[in-house]
């Protein structure tokens, strides 16, 4: 299974991490949390029979029922909506006491809050709501979010460059420019933006990354037909520099972090997190690697070899990874690799006393 991209010396050479100069921007004391649960609540794929498994909750099959003139009873089980797009609802817990962050919100007005809606999530608890880079299939859901929260106030935290206009424009010709977020429109919606380039910490103990340094020598960032507008003409823009990730540092356990397409790398990514918290184990690692298409296979290889030097104990690579990535990171780590599905809770607890 994709036995091109398997773990070799040379990849594991190649996708050794080069060091950033210097001590970390911005270095961060991460506090320890008791628990942190991953939800998705949007995602490319919903599966209604994948079943739960130990700290792997998956939705229910009668996930979704509604009005259906065509059913004895008038109803049907509609399931999850799935799109290409992310969003995930991110709780920690230190002792009794949670906190909530949404990271991402999907693609489409709707798709975010009509799931949330049929998994019975409540959105009024939130904290805040963080954006990992302003591509629209990240960013599509305020809508449905300020419907189902109405006109409450709501921390938005973003990078600043989160509002660029950006357009695909591939060699043959038939470009798209992509939908840009309006700073204004979020802010009529009851949405506080708060623009932030470096290290965050948020309520219960979450991280936000900033920009991510990129050190690999593999991880190159996007292709030429990925263009931004600089105010005078599109050029090309390979590195996304909104994109960030969320950390959050489990007590005695490690870190898990959440990405929303990786365009940093996601090798990148997880060093620079260690490289900001000093903490050296990775426990999870959930949401978009971008290693879909001619453009990235040829990263996944090293990828894949960084990330099995890493050995995370959960690794749910989803969104934008692409089947082959898939497959070799499923080849790769066995133990750690699990199906993403829209409507699943990913929960990683601290040993209690009584653990060996």
């Amino acid at each position: 299974m994709c036995d091109d991209h398997g773990h070799s010396t040379a990849e594991a050479a190649w996708s050794a991490p080069r060091g950033a100069p210097g001590a970390a921007v911005d270095p961060v004391t991460l506090p320890e949390v008791d628990e942190v649960r991953v939800t998705t609540m949007v995602d490319n794929t919903f599966d209604a029979l994948l079943a739960s498994a130990d700290g792997v909750t998956r939705a229910s099959m009668g996930a979704g029922r509604t009005a259906a003139r065509a059913f004895a009873g008038g109803e049907t089980v509609a399931g999850l909506r799935a799109e290409h797009g992310f969003s995930a609802m991110v709780t920690v817990r230190r002792g009794n006491v949670t906190s909530t962050l949404l990271f991402d919100t999907g693609a489409s007005p709707d798709a975010l809050a009509v799931n949330a809606e049929r998994l019975g999530v409540e959105v009024g608890g939130l904290l805040g709501v963080v954006l990992s880079h302003g591509h629209f299939d990240h960013a599509g859901g305020f809508d449905g979010l300020a419907r189902l929260r109405g006109r409450s106030g709501l921390p938005l935290t973003v990078h600043p460059a989160v509002w660029t206009r950006r357009r695909l424009a591939p060699p043959s010709g038939q470009g798209l420019e992509l939908p840009t977020l309006s700073r204004g429109a979020l802010e009529r919606e009851g949405f506080e933006v708060i623009e932030r380039r470096q290290p965050s910490l948020l309520a219960g103990g979450i991280l936000i990354t900033g920009e991510v340094d990129r050190v690999t020598e593999f991880e190159r960032g996007m292709p030429p037909a990925h263009q931004a507008w600089d105010g005078d003409g599109w050029r090309h823009d390979p590195t996304v520099i909104d994109d960030q990730a969320l950390v959050v540092n489990v007590r005695g356990r490690g870190l898990v972090v959440v990405t929303g397409c990786g365009h940093a790398g996601v090798v990148n990514i997880v060093r620079h997190a260690m490289r900001l918290t000093g903490v050296g184990t990775l426990l999870a690692l959930v949401g978009g690697f971008h290693l879909s298409g001619p453009a990235f296979e040829p990263v996944i290889g090293p990828t894949v070899a960084a990330l099995t030097d890493l050995a995370p104990e959960l690794i749910v690579p989803g969104h934008c990874t692409g089947w082959r990535a898939q497959h070799a990171l499923a080849a790769a780590l066995p133990d750690a690799w699990v199906q993403t599905s829209v409507g699943t809770t990913y929960a990683l607890t601290a040993p209690t006393a009584g653990d060996a």
